[in-house]
């Protein structure tokens, strides 16, 4: 018996010893995972940073950056902001996930796409994401139903547009914290990188992937004082282009914060740490069509934001991982683009992932690590910015340094950056080639092209804006600067996903619910433009005389009392997706879109 039990006694020993063995093993392998920070700008062009040539802009910080670690030259995006985005967070091609625009109801990411927040958090990764989301404001589409644990962001796609908190200015706003509105002190810049900061300093102890997609330098250019004193007396700057510059000196600064933080946490040398942008520049270069004058820095690029030459797609890409070797001050040259960031991060997390899904991008785990060259590859971006995707439309097919512009524009960037030099007709078998390319590219894309729906009913209330509304010919008032204007709205629908049926109520809207004013009211809060802001202008009163409501084929009017805050409309609703239609009828009996729907669902 005795014998029996040291027996048993030692195999509890060992079976210990291997428990202690295998739990160590484990804590070795989740401390060693790396951390991912990606820091991405809005509307900062690859010669908005002084290492790539300008002369004026102040960004020491991302230029001694650059210097440590490895840099893609030849990194490309989509033309606009939330295309970019949606490509970055699933390696698919904006025309095939549903972000082809940056409004009009083409900025809602699918609801099927996985994101790399998704495969990061499922592979036991902390997850957060701050600052600018643009991929959709409602019910599934928001950051923190697309695999990010924690977001804190604006709403829209930028501070100050139709879906965002009433009267953001970027200083002291009203942001939301997943989901739910909470007020900050503070500059927008400097909040985004503080709630990554506190994200970091709680989390360095696990794996996490933080995800800092600011809105500067994007307009509106409101700046603090002390940065736009910076570029006052540069006389070479529009007065705009003092506060765009101003705004990215900041974003400099601190990203200086950031790369402090993670020294003191003594986890700099296990954390991915990626600085680009979405697009080319928006104000940091200026061609005066008249005088020919010149403001600002491009690189030698032709182009700007939202176009199919260089200038609008090409952007810095840094990248630094010193215990995975990704230092030295490098430049690598070979094409790469967005796409290829969830395949490529995921590599180097050493996450096994395989989509289900065709991708555009590719794993360049091995390019950056100095073990191979890049396959020769062909990518493609384009300019949509319409209600659907059109074949061909502003589209750029590249091939190494090789482009083609639009079909028939073929040019060499290695020999002509500026695209000046139109060599179609002497490499005809080129330009057939890339067109084939494109051609059986395009016809696997739009298979997949497809609106996103809404869903509605999932919470008490949900608020849907003109900003996402499906107009066909004409853009919707995207800000709230147009929205203070007052002008008429041609009605257009939604498409939404009732995820309940029941009774439900829609409160049509002239302002946002937490303005507190009523359907006819002016505002008269205007505030003056300064050296460093944008004014505000006061919002102009309409006047309604009837309120509409139209779900599939239902149609349900009220008399409008423009001394209410909303016109009320009650709606028995089946389960199931739909078009939603909300509209006003004014005294002078112009049709005009409801531009705030708050929706409700009857309590049981």
């Amino acid at each position: 018996m005795k014998r029996i039990n040291k027996c048993l006694g030692l195999i509890a020993v060992f079976t210990v010893m291997i428990s202690c063995k295998s739990k160590k093993e484990e804590i070795v392998a989740i401390n060693t995972k790396p951390n991912v920070i990606i820091v991405i700008t809005d509307d900062q062009g690859y010669g908005d940073l002084g290492h790539n040539g300008n002369t004026i802009i102040k960004t020491p910080t991302i230029d001694a950056f650059a210097a440590q670690s490895v840099s893609l030259t030849n990194y490309h995006v989509g033309t606009t902001c939330a295309p970019t985005r949606a490509g970055l967070l699933t390696g698919r091609n904006c025309n095939r996930n549903g972000v082809w625009h940056t409004i009009m109801g083409a900025s809602l990411l699918n609801r099927e796409e996985v994101t790399i927040a998704d495969v990061f958090k499922d592979n036991g990764y902390k997850t957060a994401m701050f600052g600018k989301w643009h991929l959709g404001d409602n019910h599934p589409f928001t950051p923190n139903e697309r695999g990010f644990e924690e977001a804190f962001y604006h709403g829209g796609g930028g501070v100050g547009q139709t879906p965002d908190y009433w009267n953001n200015d970027y200083f002291d706003d009203m942001y939301h914290r997943n989901g739910t509105p909470e007020k900050v002190k503070g500059y927008c810049t400097d909040v985004w990188f503080n709630e990554a900061i506190k994200f970091i300093e709680n989390k360095k102890d696990n794996p996490f992937l933080c995800y800092l997609s600011l809105n500067a330098p994007h307009s509106p250019f409101n700046v603090p004082q002390e940065y736009y004193d910076l570029y006052k007396n540069e006389e070479s700057l529009l007065e705009t282009q003092k506060r765009f510059y101003g705004m990215i000196t900041n974003v400099d600064d601190n990203f200086s914060r950031l790369l402090k933080k993670l020294d003191e946490l003594k986890i700099a040398d296990n954390t991915i740490v990626i600085f680009t942008t979405d697009n080319g520049t928006s104000n940091g270069y200026h061609v005066d069509e008249k005088t020919g004058v010149v403001n600002g820095y491009n690189a030698g690029m032709r182009g700007t934001k939202a176009s199919e030459y260089e200038g609008g797609h090409r952007v810095p890409f840094i990248i630094r991982w010193p215990n995975g070797k990704l230092e030295g001050g490098k430049s690598l040259s070979d094409l790469t683009a967005h796409v290829d960031m969830l395949p490529t991060l995921t590599s180097l997390a050493g996450i096994d992932y395989t989509s289900e899904k065709i991708m555009d991008g590719t794993d360049i785990s091995p390019y950056l690590l100095g073990t191979s060259k890049i396959q020769d590859r062909y990518l493609v971006t384009d300019t949509q910015r319409i209600s659907w995707p059109v074949k061909g439309k502003q589209s750029c097919v590249m091939n190494g340094d090789w482009r083609l512009v639009n079909g028939n524009e073929l040019y060499n960037t290695a020999t002509d950056p500026g695209q000046k030099i139109n060599l179609a007709d002497k490499h005809p078998d080129k330009v057939a080639n890339m067109n084939d390319f494109y051609n059986t590219w395009w016809d696997s894309v739009i298979k997949e092209t497809k609106y996103s729906t809404i869903d509605l009913g999932v919470g008490e209330e949900d608020v849907i804006t003109c900003h996402d509304a499906r107009t066909i010919d004409y853009f919707p008032p995207w800000n709230q600067e147009m929205i203070r204007k007052g002008e008429p709205m041609k009605p257009a629908p939604f498409f939404v996903n009732f995820v309940k049926p029941g009774n439900y109520t829609f409160k049509l809207r002239r302002w946002p619910a937490e303005s507190g004013m009523s359907l006819g009211a002016e505002i008269l809060d205007e505030i003056p433009a300064t050296p460093t802001t944008d004014g505000r202008s006061i919002g102009k009163a309409m006047k309604f005389k009837k309120a509409f409501l139209k779900i599939g084929d239902q149609e349900v009017s009220v008399e409008a009392n423009n001394a209410s805050q909303s016109a009320d409309i009650d709606f028995v609703v089946e389960q199931g997706k739909t078009e939603l239609l909300a509209w006003f009828e004014m005294e002078n009996g112009t049709l005009t879109n409801a531009f705030y729907v708050n929706v409700e669902k009857s309590k049981e």
